[in-house]
């Protein structure tokens, strides 16, 4: 029954059922129906359907629900209609027909998402009496499925609160990194999408782009590098992180960071469904964009921040501060040169503990690579950090 109404399938599934159950009893021979119900052999079949189904009635004991619970399993049913009605719609439906109208986006960037995550940001941070704990931080762990066995610390009444156990260090040998990889996965996560860079337009999802120049900056590293590339090509990588994900963040590779930039912005969901509705979504949001070079040339790493998510914090810059009070211009970012010593800026290795964030968000990489560079990874693959994500084609 594809394409019904979730009603009228509803209603035809009675009308079965009720037509099967006049079958079978119907259909029973006197004897049996006698001996399974208990009245005279003389009764018609249509008799025997009515009195025995009086009989089976009055003998049904009946529980009394709270009305709020029958609501709520309708709502969970339709639901259940509603997302795989959806789901079949998306497979089957051009992306740019599924985008929202610039008014709807207009009128979703009024909700007040900076104050709502600063002040989801310091519920969180509350210190909770040791009692409370294991009810609280159990249900999030729980609700969201994360794995206690990987963390350095598994008792979770040893977390003060949510926001602790968010931030919570995984056990080394729980992440080993892939050395043979040219490029590892820089988080845990959901590998959203990745590809070529085509011009200047990135892919958020497939078929839905972004201003490359306007995620970055103008005058970017790679912008201003007007050399031939004849070997190499630019390519990106979105790596989607759940709420019950690690949410530190590594080094993919080996590289230097030199420019740091920091964009204020938005603070919308980045999750999959939000992505295929806005266009642009990420230029919107509030980053912060580390850009440098590795082995093969330009690199880029950028951590968005998401609904809930403006703590971003970077381990060698800790002076860094996001989602701050008042207001801010779109598309203004500041700006900084990381410089050790003698011009170098900060030389990182593959696997190396970056920063961080609260709840879920997004990496962004754009980097130069050969033209035999492929990835390993598949769209929708769940992946964890320090596992494979690219590698030359000769590898």
């Amino acid at each position: 029954m594809t394409g019904m109404n979730c009603d009228v399938r509803f209603n035809t599934q009675i009308v079965v059922f009720i037509l099967l159950s006049y079958a079978f009893f119907s259909s029973c021979s006197g004897p049996c129906w006698s001996e399974l119900f208990g009245e005279p052999h003389h009764y018609s079949y249509s008799g025997r359907f009515t009195h025995g189904f009086k009989r089976y009635w009055a003998s049904l004991k009946w529980f009394s629900i709270p009305a709020s619970l029958g609501f709520a399993y309708i709502c969970f049913q339709q639901y259940g209609h509603i997302k795989k009605r959806e789901k079949n719609k998306i497979s089957h439906s051009n992306p740019e027909e599924l985008l929202a109208k610039n008014w709807q986006v207009a009128l979703y960037r009024k909700i007040p998402s900076r104050a709502m995550s600063r002040a989801f940001g310091q519920v969180i941070n509350i210190d909770l009496p040791e009692w409370l704990r294991w009810p609280i931080i159990g249900l999030y762990c729980w609700t969201f499925s994360c794995n206690l066995d990987e963390a350095v610390v598994g008792d979770i009444k040893s977390y003060p609160s949510v926001g602790a156990f968010f931030r919570r260090e995984l056990k080394p040998e729980t992440r080993p990194i892939n050395v043979n990889s040219e490029l590892t996965s820089p988080s845990d996560g959901v590998v959203l999408h990745f590809g070529k860079v085509e011009g200047n337009e990135v892919e958020q999802v497939k078929g839905i782009t972004y201003d490359m120049t306007t995620f970055l900056g103008p005058g970017h590293p790679h912008e201003l590098d007007c050399t031939p590339k004849d070997k190499t090509c630019l390519y990106q990588c979105v790596l989607y992180l759940g709420p019950g994900d690690y949410h530190c963040f590594h080094s993919p590779a080996d590289w230097e960071v030199k420019l740091r930039r920091h964009f204020p912005g938005d603070l919308l969901s980045v999750g999959p469904s939000i992505q295929r509705l806005i266009k642009g979504l990420f230029n919107y949001n509030e980053r912060v964009v580390l850009s440098g070079t590795w082995k093969h040339g330009f690199f880029s790493y950028s951590a968005v921040g998401a609904h809930n998510v403006g703590s971003i914090y970077l381990d060698f810059e800790p002076e860094l501060r996001t989602n701050l009070k008042g207001k801010y211009i779109p598309g203004d970012y500041g700006e900084k040169l990381l410089s050790v010593t003698d011009n170098q800026g900060v030389c990182l290795k593959k696997g190396e503990k970056m920063g961080g964030f609260n709840m879920g968000s997004t990496i962004v990489l754009i980097f130069e690579a050969p033209k035999d560079f492929v990835f390993t990874a598949e769209t929708g693959q769940k992946i964890k950090y320090g596992q494979p994500l690219g590698s030359l084609g000769n590898e």
